[in-house]
């Protein structure tokens, strides 16, 4: 039996090789805490409400702030997701490698970016159901222009 080969996108070093180079690495907090107070700040957010709203513990927002530990890869993702950021950009303030997962440019590679910016809007909408008419309402529009019938 003769070995599958190997994706391109899969080549490269693996992300726990990755994780243990960047362990190697002192760790730096003062961006990473900028950052996090710049955000905090602008939605007036303390570090208990931020540890809630997150799903985090509080306990872990105050050792970011006063111990200065570095974060898990975990912790990043989560506060990112709350600030509707990308990951990647407190991956790279923490140390870690960014993941591929994150990365705009492979995910939206085939997608335009005017279909994209729609998207993120459409994705803030909080209430599903609201979020799901408006998906199917812009889906309906797009469909009539795709289709050459409105002038």
């Amino acid at each position: 039996m003769t070995p599958r080969p190997v994706s391109p996108k899969f080549q490269g070093e693996p992300i726990a090789r990755q994780k243990r180079k960047a362990m190697a690495v002192p760790y730096d907090p003062t961006p990473l805490v900028s950052r996090l107070k710049e955000l905090m700040k602008a939605r007036n957010l303390s570090g208990r409400a931020l540890a809630l709203m997150s799903g985090l513990d509080h306990q872990a927002i105050r050792r970011l702030h006063t111990v200065k530990t570095r974060p898990d890869m975990a912790t990043c993702i989560l506060l990112a997701d709350y600030f509707e950021i990308n990951p990647n950009e407190f991956l790279k303030l923490a140390g870690w490698p960014t993941l591929r997962a994150f990365e705009m440019k492979t995910a939206t590679a085939t997608v335009a970016q005017e279909a994209v910016a729609v998207a993120l809007s459409v994705s803030r909408i909080p209430d599903p159901r609201r979020r799901q008419q408006v998906a199917d309402a812009l889906k309906a529009l797009a469909d009539m222009f795709a289709s050459g019938q409105p002038q």
